[in-house]
């Protein structure tokens, strides 16, 4: 094991550097995939462009159809690999602040660090033309049918879907809490800046707990229903808040609040304690 002298050489010399710039391009990254989920949820909720996939699938797709997609594509893949390899380094070394050498910190960041892991692998299979096949749905359809298969798998699936749709209310509530001011740097002026990145961390934060809980609560059902097509990807969890009574309403202020996510993560990318 390292010692925390070695730690701490390892984070303030050189590979610290990268660590920072690993962070701040993966946290402008993250930013990114939410602008362009929230911005084609909120043109499904008016009626516009239904047949779009509201998750990284469409919003990968979107980058495209567009200038220099292939090269977009790539650059998002590059900046979720650094997200991981600043998560990874949370799990090996420790995060900033005085509680980031605790056990529960690291164990946080290696599950971050797998989570984004996948997320980039996706992504740069779909850069290098080898994704795009199946929808999200149809991802998590399908691999939450593999898993009810496998012995004790309805329990796996369960608690996963517990563990997610209790992950979503944590968020929530720590928006709701501001907790998110502990991990930023922000400057004193301007002076209204602090309350703006407030609005866009509770808001953004709110909305993507909203997400979650719905995303993990339908993975439950499925799994008490023993029922692979109840599990919903991040697409049609977004267009199942259309389908309750406050109608596409609802689906508007989730993804209005996705979008505000994103432009929060923009703002940590800036001031985030690395």
């Amino acid at each position: 094991m390292r010692s925390t002298t070695e730690e701490t050489r390892v984070r303030d010399g050189a590979p610290r550097t990268g660590i920072v710039v690993a962070a701040r391009a993966g946290l402008a990254t993250r930013g990114v995939m939410y602008v362009l989920v929230g911005a084609i949820a909120l043109r499904i909720a008016f009626g516009e462009d239904p047949g779009r996939e509201a998750d990284r699938q469409g919003a990968l797709a979107g980058l495209a159809g567009g200038p220099l997609g292939r090269v977009l594509i790539w650059a998002v893949g590059i900046g979720l690999v650094g997200m991981t390899l600043w998560r990874l380094s949370e799990a090996v070394f420790g995060g900033a602040g005085p509680d980031g050498h605790k056990a529960r910190k690291r164990l946080a960041g290696a599950f971050r660090a797998v989570f984004y892991a996948a997320v980039a692998a996706s992504v740069i299979a779909f850069a290098a033309g080898q994704g795009g096949g199946k929808s999200g749905d149809e991802q998590s359809r399908d691999a939450t049918a593999s898993i009810l298969e496998w012995p004790g798998g309805r329990w796996l699936v369960a608690l996963a879907g517990l563990g997610v749709a209790v992950g979503g209310v944590v968020i929530a509530v720590s928006a709701l809490r501001r907790k998110f001011r502990d991990k930023l740097a922000l400057p004193s002026r301007p002076g209204w800046l602090s309350g703006a990145v407030d609005v866009l961390g509770v808001a953004g934060g709110l909305a993507r707990g909203a997400l979650f809980a719905a995303a993990g609560g339908c993975a439950l059902y499925a799994a008490l229903e023993y029922d692979p097509a109840k599990a919903k990807g991040v697409d049609d969890t977004l267009r199942a808040f259309a389908d309750t009574p406050a109608g596409p309403w609802l689906l508007v202020a989730v993804a209005a609040g996705l979008v505000l996510f994103g432009l929060f993560s923009w703002a940590a990318a800036a001031w985030q304690r690395v």
